[in-house]
Formats: structure tokens, sequence, C-alpha cells
């Protein structure tokens, strides 16, 4: 679709610094590390990940936008069988895409090999806006593939895909930004999205509390199917986040990028 990938930069890149700038006046935890080292070290990967998209693109060619076009071309996919309305469709699509991110986000907390991959995101000892982005390149491109699959299986509007990531990729950068909510204002945000004081539960060293809070968006999934933990049993301030092992290195690019080959 025409201009795109300029007006998902653009949202990107506002919503970046809107919930960087809040994080900054109003933080919710103090920092254990420098951000300067974390936040190069986070924007490196996800410049590597942006890269590892391009040359899959060049490789398929179509990634998730380009793979709807083509469904939608070729007839293919369930809602391409419907005649469902644009704004129910592009709802319903919303609805399912979310879900497959949440049972994904569940499995590779489950599986040996897949949560080899999904600790580098784990491994950073702070969480901020940044750690939203932070995360290793082979799952993003296995990430891809599972999207473009369900992509063909369903067959959504390119829309609903673009509108879809536009809202992914900003609850993931609000959830994982280090700001603090009024206590009032998050019980109500909760009730329908992801917020900080939920996802951060997901961030801690404890195995029980990493294994809950899989929402990126909504955040009805984990209250239907039991995984839901609303607070963290050492509270935010004395909670400890990243994996129990860990030392500072995951603040090093190499370090993290090789964390899947390593032993632990």
């Amino acid at each position: 679709m025409e201009n795109e990938a300029l007006i998902r930069l653009s949202v990107f890149a506002g919503l970046f610094a809107l919930f960087a700038t809040i994080e900054a006046l109003v933080p919710r935890r103090a920092r254990t590390q420098p951000r300067s080292k974390r936040w190069v070290t986070n924007w490196a990967m996800t410049i590597t990940n942006t890269l590892i998209l391009r040359l899959m693109a060049f490789a398929l060619p179509l990634l998730a936008v380009g793979a709807a076009m083509d469904a939608g071309q070729n007839g293919w996919g369930l809602f391409n069988r419907l005649d469902l309305g644009t704004v129910p469709e592009t709802i319903l699509a919303i609805l399912v895409f979310d879900f497959a991110i949440w049972l994904q986000h569940l499995i590779t907390h489950k599986v040996p090999i897949l949560w080899r991959l999904h600790r580098v995101h784990h491994a950073d000892r702070d969480i901020d806006v940044t750690t939203a982005i932070r995360f290793h390149p082979v799952e993003i491109a296995f990430s891809m593939l599972l999207k473009i699959g369900l992509v063909y299986l369903l067959g959504p509007s390119a829309l609903a895909i673009i509108l879809f990531e536009v809202i992914l990729n900003g609850t993931a950068m609000f959830n994982h930004a280090n700001m603090r909510l009024p206590i009032w204002l998050d019980r109500i945000v909760r009730l329908v999205l992801v917020t900080p004081d939920m996802h951060r539960v997901h961030h801690s060293v404890h195995r029980h509390e990493h294994d809950s809070n899989y929402g990126f968006a909504l955040s009805i999934w984990d209250r239907l199917f039991g995984t839901y933990i609303a607070q963290p049993e050492k509270g935010h301030e004395g909670m400890t986040i990243g994996l129990q092992w860990q030392d500072d290195r995951p603040s090093r690019l190499g370090w993290s990028l090789a964390l899947p080959f390593r032993r632990k």
C-alpha cells in the first residue's frame, strides 16, 4: 500500500518519543544499568531485525502486508470467502491476530528451543520502552513466517494488517515503558489493554511470574486462560527483572545475539 512504511515509521517514532519522555519524567522504577549502553544494544538489535526482514522480503517476496494483498487478489483465506463488511472484518482480524500473538508468546515460554531465543528479550535487566524492540533476529524471522501463514489462512485486508501491526507496536512500547500510571488509571486501562505494571510482572526473575501476563495488546486473553497475575509478590519497586543467573552482559550486543547458543 502507498506510504504504508512511512505511516508506520511515523507512528512508531512518535509513540517511542512520547513514552520515552514520560518514563524520563515519571519513572516507575530506578534503573539498575546506565540507559545509554542498553539503548545502543537494544536499538542495534531492532536495526538488525529490520535488515533481516528486508532480506526476507527479497526472498519471499511477500511479508505480512504483501501477503494480505496477494491473498485478496487470489481470493484465498476465510475472510475472502465471507462478506462480513470492512469494519467487522477488520475488528475480527485484529482480535484473531492479537490472540495468535498471545498464543505464540506462551508457546515460546514452554518450548525449550523457542525459549532460548525469547530469553534474549527477558535478559534485559531493566524494562523500558527499548525493551519492546529487543528481540533476537531469529525469533523475529520465525514470528514473521507464522504471521504470513496466518494471513493466507485468514485472508484479512492489508488495512487490517497495517492497523494490527501499528496497534501491536504501540501497545508493546506502552506496556514496556518504565512509567508510573496512577493506580486508579491502571485499574481502568488494564480492563482492556496490558499496562506497564501488568506486563512488568512478566519480566520477573521468578518462573511462576514470568510465565504469566503474555498479552502484548489486549489483557483479555490472560484473564480468559488463567495466566493473569495482577501484581508481583515483592511489589514493583522490590521485584528483580531479568533472568536469575545473569549479570550485566545483556547490555552487550554480541553477547545478546549469541545468548540462544550458550548452555545456560
